[in-house]
């Protein structure tokens, strides 16, 4: 996700934005409560995620589940991993829980991204030069 330069009215600094979203990114394997992430910037929970969503436009909670559905997209485009070993890399604690979140943001259940992403890796032979 983009990060503006400057801060929006009333959010938080860009500075503070582009640590939380580090160490988020750093730690997308494990549990991101809220006053872990308001800890990072020396903040309350409260006023933290108030000023977050106007920075980020999404509350605290949905911007780490869209990190994490990010990254578990770079991982199902490699099929050495499994679907269960993807959702513990990538911070979930069931597969069905990841599946479902997967689903509501990108409206493809993960297997069906990695089929999709791998008919768009092939070459396509249909005899055409």
């Amino acid at each position: 996700m983009a990060i503006a330069a400057d801060s929006v009215v009333g959010g938080l600094p860009a500075w503070r934005v582009r640590r939380v979203a580090e160490h988020i990114d750093r730690n997308l394997d494990k549990p991101l409560p809220l006053t872990e992430l308001a800890a990072v910037v020396y903040m309350s929970r409260f006023h933290f995620a108030r000023l977050f969503r106007r920075s980020t436009g999404h509350p605290p909670h949905r911007f780490v589940i869209r990190q994490r559905i990010a990254r578990a997209r770079e991982f199902l485009a490699r099929p050495e991993l499994t679907i269960a070993e993807i959702s513990r890399r990538v911070g979930f604690r069931t597969p069905n829980h990841f599946t479902t979140m997967f689903r509501r943001v990108s409206g493809v259940t993960p297997r069906g991204y990695r089929i999709q992403h791998a008919r768009a890796a092939q070459p396509r032979d249909d005899g055409a030069q």
